[in-house]
């Protein structure tokens, strides 16, 4: 048992679906099996069950993901604190980030985080909203930025801006009208993620308030997976701008926003409460508002700032 072992199951388990763990890991998915198959056989004990709906920890393997997260938590704290003794003993900080924020801005954030807090070392985790909530909530993370977090105790949190969601469909299937719908989007096959993801529940809340059905195509874990079907013209979806970003801006992918109703998605900026006054906090809440400025530029006409 080492420690990559260790980081892959508590990918799993937290993603609750091999493919979609094996993206964030940048793993092909035979591999990842076949690691968290050799951990079980070290074990002597299943650690996941697979069904149609992904994978579920055993009572051996929850046992295991709480004792890995620990365990985890730890090495990153021993690296941080190294590094930062060898980096002029910096103060350290944990951010937090959805993908799709990283998809929008990428790792040029890390380079402007040294140039923005060079008295700081930071520490980057790219996890889904619900995640990093929880990482959040398990002292692992001290700042997140992530989508539609409900208030939770010790928790301070600050709307940042307002995303639009978007009708994604490839260029020979695109309506003819700049904006469409709620309704006329739904009229098509979708492709779209299970209904344990954010996303999805947010579609079809509002398609319930309305009335409206989903008429599902394809489920699909990975985003990358949901937008090649799309391509192809096999199906559409309904999605936040910015996970299409790259593709609609280049063309591959067209995009119209949804405006009867507006369909949207609240970013947050989440901390615990009462860490103001710690000395890098300041420094990491000006360079949250320069992430903000940088997220709202690319987000366009289909993003607008709260604060």
């Amino acid at each position: 048992m080492n420690l990559r072992q260790l980081t892959y199951f508590q990918r799993v388990i937290e993603a609750g679906n091999m493919t979609a763990a094996a993206e964030q890991l940048h793993l092909a998915q035979p591999a990842l099996g076949a690691q968290i198959r050799q951990l079980e056989k070290e074990l002597n004990v299943a650690l996941i069950l697979r069904h149609s709906r992904g994978v579920s920890p055993t009572e051996a393997g929850r046992l295991l993901y709480e004792r890995a997260k620990k365990i985890l938590r730890e090495v990153e704290d021993v690296r941080a604190e190294v590094q930062s003794l060898g980096a002029g003993k910096k103060d350290s900080i944990v951010l937090g980030l959805s993908p799709s924020i990283m998809l929008l801005i990428g790792a040029e954030v890390l380079l402007e985080a040294k140039r923005e807090m060079p008295g700081v070392f930071l520490s980057l985790s790219e996890e889904r909203s619900n995640v990093l909530a929880d990482a959040l909530e398990r002292d692992q993370l001290d700042v997140i930025l992530a989508y539609n977090i409900g208030g939770r105790a010790g928790f301070e949190r600050q709307a940042i801006l307002e995303e639009d969601f978007v009708f994604v469909t490839s260029p020979e299937n695109a309506p003819s009208a700049p904006t469409v719908s709620l309704a006329e989007a739904l009229e098509a096959e979708l492709v779209i993620g299970g209904e344990r993801g954010l996303i999805r529940s947010i579609v079809e809340a509002e398609a319930q308030r309305l009335s409206l059905k989903l008429r599902v195509a394809f489920e699909v874990h990975s985003i990358n997976s949901m937008k090649s079907l799309i391509a192809r013209g096999v199906g559409a979806s309904v999605m936040p701008y910015s996970l299409a970003a790259e593709e609609l801006r280049a063309g591959k992918l067209v995009g119209r926003k949804i405006d009867r109703p507006a369909l949207t998605r609240t970013l947050y900026a989440v901390m615990p409460a009462g860490r103001h006054g710690h000395a890098p906090d300041g420094e990491m809440m000006r360079f949250v508002k320069k992430l903000e400025e940088r997220i709202l530029a690319a987000l366009g006409p289909f993003g607008r700032a709260l604060t």
